[in-house]
């Protein structure tokens, strides 16, 4: 397969902009392609016209390409192979999930895992495709963002909309992108290898490249809520 599975929405005749925002996924394997700089440049210079409550702009981006990449991988991937207690600086996920986003949850893990064969209490495979994460899934650009810690939640959900812009606009490119909240939880060593100010969490990291669409687990369609399940009209 060498073309995007399409994403079925519904609707026939998609605009340039809807098209960008439809067929979004998360992809977990790519080309070793290389992405100019400038085009990397340019995505994110336009992704800064995200919306931020009185124009705070919260949003800082640390790209890692080449060698530099490559050291900041290896050192995460032992650390996760050697299985050492490390957490991030902020919760991402409820303490304990519960319905209907425990089942949400279920359904797209085991959608994945169902594709890759990776069986229910096969431990070992589980950790190594987790541990794929690490390497920006082989993306020849990493993307780790960061974001002042005096800032409150309105500021989080800013960054949460120029990350969405990020995405997008890689699209527009041929690109593809994968968000991943795991880089958090290795916040030390990312520190270390970006020289981060004290004051700079870690959010996320992000997988940017040309998608490899021959491998099984780019064919993965998530589902999506009905509308009706998420909107309410209120019609006087």
């Amino acid at each position: 397969m060498t073309d995007a599975p399409i994403i079925e929405t519904g609707y026939e005749n998609l605009n340039h902009v809807e098209e960008a925002v439809s067929q979004r996924r998360s992809v977990r394997a790519y080309l070793p392609d290389p992405v100019p700089e400038e085009t990397v440049s340019r995505i994110l210079s336009l992704a800064g016209r995200a919306p931020s409550g009185t124009n705070m702009q919260p949003w800082k981006v640390h790209v890692v390409t080449g060698a530099a990449r490559e050291r900041l991988c290896s050192e995460i991937v032992e650390a996760h192979r050697e299985g050492a207690e490390h957490s991030g600086e902020y919760q991402y996920y409820p303490k304990e999930f519960f319905e209907p986003f425990k089942a949400r949850r279920r359904a797209v893990g085991w959608a994945l895992y169902g594709l890759l064969e990776i069986t229910k209490g096969d431990f070992e495979k589980t950790k190594a495709q987790h541990a794929r994460n690490f390497t920006f899934f082989d993306a020849p650009v990493g993307l780790i963002f960061t974001i002042h810690r005096g800032l409150e939640i309105g500021s989080w959900l800013d960054f949460g909309m120029f990350m969405e812009n990020v995405m997008i606009i890689a699209r527009s490119h041929g690109l593809e992108t994968c968000p991943q909240a795991a880089f958090a939880t290795y916040h030390k060593i990312i520190r270390s290898h970006l020289d981060l100010a004290d004051e700079d969490v870690v959010v996320a990291g992000m997988a940017l490249g040309k998608a490899d669409w021959s491998k099984i687990e780019n064919t993965l369609i998530t589902e999506r809520m009905a509308l009706e399940d998420y909107v309410r009209f209120h019609r006087g």
